[in-house]
């Protein structure tokens, strides 16, 4: 099988971002999704982003087709930014995504398990910005 682009959901809440990667998984369905991740919260439990969390979410869901990394405050785009920096803290091909959390993550997810890259995946999610709902 072609390795599919990870996701990781980034989210300053663990149940946000458990809760947004098991809806993304589940609108995605009728086959095998591509690997979705969350890293929300802090490893104690409370409100946060951790880079730790983030870097251990891209490592697993990372199989070599590039990893879309989805955030929804503004504290968890420092702390990806910070670990691409880095430069050896995430995976080779992992790329920030600038698009809103929720209608992105189900964007990526879905792109990602259609067998779509990291630039499909990445425009399908930043094309989520213009889904009108009124």
């Amino acid at each position: 099988m072609t390795a599919r682009v990870g996701i990781v959901l980034v989210s300053h809440s663990a149940r946000v971002a458990s809760s947004v990667a098991d809806l993304a998984r589940g609108l995605a369905g009728g086959g095998e999704t591509a690997p979705v991740a969350a890293a929300g919260g802090t490893p104690d439990g409370g409100l946060g982003t951790s880079a730790e969390l983030i870097t251990q979410a891209a490592t697993a869901v990372d199989g070599g087709a590039g990893v879309a990394v989805l955030v929804d405050l503004g504290s968890a785009v420092l702390t990806v930014k910070a670990l691409l920096a880095e430069g050896d803290e995430l995976p080779p091909g992992t790329r920030l995504v600038d698009a809103p959390f929720v209608e992105g993550a189900v964007a990526a997810v879905v792109t990602a398990s259609a067998g779509g890259d990291l630039d499909a995946v990445a425009t399908a999610a930043a094309e989520a910005y213009g889904y009108r709902k009124g």
